[in-house]
């Protein structure tokens, strides 16, 4: 006959309450000993963390800056001195805060800038859209950007990440003489060219779906949607996997500290306005209009081939966001001599580009000395 102690009736009634599980296990735990207990320690370690990392977490910009200008869709952050032309770092407008590139310390877009050789730095620091800000368009975006561009002398190095680099670009074109140098770093200008999820996403679903998705977030395309777009283009990673990577590795504080760092960019989408959204599915990645010289901004038809400044053009190896294509083909829509374009593409995906530590040390130090050089005209003259 066996010796193992029958179940406890008590315990067995108590489990049908949730509220008193924690009892019933901490009961447990006394009777059968430090092994058991330092198996739900471990758990209970785990369960906190996931509730820290999805709820009590929010983005910081790593490095020391003031706030130059407050703009209904921005924070303009001053990094550094100014000292000769500022370089103008257009963050991504497209779910995130611009954390991605301020991420932390020792793997920093800026910190990398003004580390080689720029002095200055300005950052857009967009803001998430309020329901009064609804109805903004792109205009009202690129307008903004060049209220910063004239605040900070008329005349800048600009730095467009991502989405943040159709807006550049939109710049340099209705302005040319405003942009000294233009960086376009996982760009999509030609949303056409390539084979990425995106482009056939924008391409085959129908607008009355993002139209819906609008009309749910009350006027404005909800962060939250788009965050739960993005992770189910990798459900298995995000559903599955990173949760047993945190659970075995629970105990490692330098893990939960990267992690931490990063949960609280990427879990704290903002929103965006619904008409701006729209605009750009629609004109940028549906019609292309930028790229073919058919989108008007600011009053008039904007043509890349306004666009002669020295360009650096930047895409990641295994980027599903935006295509090395997609950044790549613009040099056949710049008005750019080919002898003034630099084309890198490096190994990785869309946010290494910008926050990965392997690109921020080998590839944006030569970025920033090259910025630094137009600023002193070397690549500026034919």
């Amino acid at each position: 006959m066996s010796n193992k102690p029958q179940a406890d009736s008590t315990n067995l009634s108590l489990l049908s309450i949730p509220a008193f599980w924690p009892m019933v296990m901490a009961t447990a735990m006394l009777e059968e000993g430090s092994e058991l207990s330092a198996f739900y320690s471990r758990d209970f370690k785990f369960l906190a963390e996931e509730n820290k990392l999805q709820t009590r977490l929010r983005p910081i910009l790593a490095t020391p800056n003031q706030v130059r200008l407050d703009l209904r869709t921005m924070l303009l952050r001053d990094y550094g001195k100014s000292n000769g032309i500022s370089t103008l770092v257009v963050a991504p407008y497209a779910g995130h805060t611009a954390v991605i590139a301020d991420y932390h310390h020792d793997q920093s877009l800026i910190q990398a800038l003004l580390a080689n050789g720029v002095n200055h730095v300005a950052l857009t620091d967009w803001k998430s859209a309020s329901d009064d800000m609804k109805d903004l368009e792109i205009d009202d975006y690129l307008a903004e950007v060049i209220v910063t561009i004239d605040d900070l002398g008329g005349c800048v190095n600009l730095v467009g990440l991502c989405q943040g680099g159709w807006m550049s670009a939109m710049a340099a074109a209705r302005f040319p003489d405003k942009v000294n140098s233009l960086v376009l770093a996982g760009a999509p200008i030609d949303t056409a060219a390539g084979n990425g999820p995106i482009k056939h996403m924008a391409k085959e679903i129908p607008i009355s779906f993002y139209d819906e998705l609008v009309a749910l977030g009350g006027g404005l395309m909800k962060g939250q949607f788009m965050l739960e777009g993005w992770k189910n283009m990798h459900p298995a990673q995000h559903c599955i996997l990173e949760h047993i990577d945190l659970y075995e590795h629970i105990e490692d504080p330098k893990y939960l500290a990267k992690k931490e760092t990063f949960e609280s960019w990427y879990e704290n989408p903002i929103d965006l306005p619904g008409r701006w959204y729209l605009q750009v599915i629609t004109q940028l990645f549906k019609e292309n209009r930028f790229a073919k010289g058919e989108f008007v901004g600011l009053g008039r038809r904007l043509n890349l081939k306004q666009i002669t400044c020295p360009v650096y053009l930047l895409a990641g190896e295994s980027d599903d966001i935006t295509t090395m294509e997609q950044v790549f083909d613009a040099e056949k829509y710049l008005g750019t001599p080919k002898d003034r374009i630099q084309k890198q593409l490096v190994p990785g995906g869309h946010i290494g580009l910008f926050m990965g530590s392997r690109t921020l040390k080998d590839t944006w130090p030569g970025i920033a000395h090259w910025i630094r050089d137009c600023s002193r005209g070397i690549h500026t003259k034919p």
